[in-house]
């Protein structure tokens, strides 16, 4: 039995679960009903349940502008089922995702789906092609990233554009925070991990265990969208071919660029931009001369440096990010891992000594040098041998501990 989306308390008591507890969806029509482990492991545990009339019909209310209370995220990632086996449970808010969009766009999304059934899925029956909801979520990112929402718009460069999206679905990664966001840290966390994973990424606006593009053929939508761009659709009345929006595989992100010394440096940046391009902007922003060591750690992980020749989504990065830039001339990056996981960058000429940069570490971070403890593949650091006599080199790792308290045998007289 598949479960509704959106279901009246009279249902739930059909089901035999007279003891479930409801409780109100602030600013909706909406209760949460708690079913506890009622259900099998194929239904979510918390369903929408509509607000009866004083009449008892039951009707659906709108839901489009609700968002529902990260609790119930937080839920569904816990309970590790099983991608996309909730989404019925959500159903109501994808629907409500494309319902309330512009006539136009509307328009744009029936023109993309009949070509996507008369020239995709007619010709390949038997192939496992993505569904339909994931061209929609296509042409919708589309719509909002090239005409930046504009309902006045060229039905054909729409058109022409979601074919060349279709040609570099490898690149894909879009995603939405209508109905979840990042402010909680657990559904933060999960939404960084799916964006990791192997692209095509379109996750589901309204349920982000859900990535509606994997495990599908897009080389063979690719191939017909390529096929599609070759025909008269796609080219005006003097033959000339349909401009497209210009539209990137993934949305810009901020990054926060972290300087001892300096003020935070916020920045937008695509995540295929490469890093040789974001060190520009900070050059043109801080008129700096030096070599710049840009490094990122996640929650748990460890520091990253980042190649000037790469981009941010090759380190997987699709969200907001934080950096810490080091700049340097004849110094050495260095990083200083502390007991809770996290790290700090500094420079530091290699011919320096350990407490030079036990200095460094105490006006940046507090702990006094005497106090403090560095350790280098095992090997405990003196503080009058410098950095290269221990074979240390640019961008390795150096553990900090705080030295424990000497205990006298007899206390002093």
């Amino acid at each position: 039995m598949q479960t509704p989306a959106v279901i009246c308390s009279t249902h739930v008591l059909s089901w035999g679960l007279g003891d479930h507890r409801t409780r109100d969806w602030p600013n909706s029509g909406h209760c949460v009903a708690q079913l506890g482990k009622h259900l099998s492991k194929n239904h979510v545990d918390e369903y929408m349940i509509a607000r009866g009339d004083e009449t008892g019909r039951g009707e659906e209310p709108s839901v489009s502008n609700s968002q529902p209370q990260p609790e119930v995220y937080v839920n569904l990632i816990e309970a590790h089922g099983y991608p996309g086996n909730f989404s019925p449970s959500f159903s109501e808010l994808q629907r409500n995702f494309v319902k309330h969009r512009p006539t136009k766009l509307k328009s744009l999304l029936r023109l993309v789906k009949h070509w996507y059934l008369q020239y995709v899925k007619a010709k390949c029956p038997r192939a496992e092609l993505p569904p339909n909801y994931a061209l929609e979520l296509l042409t919708i990112y589309a719509w909002e990233i090239g005409t930046q929402e504009n309902e006045n718009f060229k039905l054909d460069k729409g058109f022409t554009t979601v074919m060349e999206l279709l040609q570099e679905y490898k690149f894909l990664c879009i995603y939405w925070t209508k109905y979840y966001t990042f402010q909680n840290p657990v559904i933060k966390d999960f939404v960084r991990k799916q964006l990791k994973r192997d692209r095509p990424i379109i996750l589901d606006p309204a349920d982000p265990t859900h990535n509606v593009a994997e495990g599908y053929r897009w080389d063979i939508v690719a191939q017909r969208a390529c096929h599609c761009l070759k025909h008269d659709c796609c080219y005006d009345n003097k033959e000339n071919p349909v401009p497209s929006w210009t539209v990137k595989m993934a949305r810009d992100i901020q990054v926060t660029v972290e300087q001892w010394g300096y003020s935070d440096l916020i920045l937008r940046v695509n995540p295929y931009e490469p890093i040789k391009k974001v060190q520009e902007k900070i050059w043109q922003t801080r008129d700096s001369l030096g070599l710049q060591h840009l490094s990122f750690q996640e929650p748990g992980g460890k520091r990253q440096l980042l190649s000037s020749q790469c981009c941010l989504a090759d380190y997987s990065i699709f969200s907001n990010i934080c950096l810490c830039l080091v700049e340097t001339t004849s110094e050495i990056q260095v990083f200083v891992k502390n007991h809770d996981g996290g790290s700090h960058a500094y420079a530091i000429d290699p011919k320096s000594f350990i407490l030079g940069l036990k200095q460094q570490i105490e006006d940046k971070q507090g702990l006094p040098r005497k106090q403090q403890q560095l350790e280098f593949q095992g090997q405990v650091l003196q503080d009058w041998l410098s950095l290269c006599s221990y074979g240390i080199q640019d961008s390795d790792t150096l553990i900090l501990s705080k030295k424990k308290a000497e205990r006298f045998p007899f206390s002093p007289s």
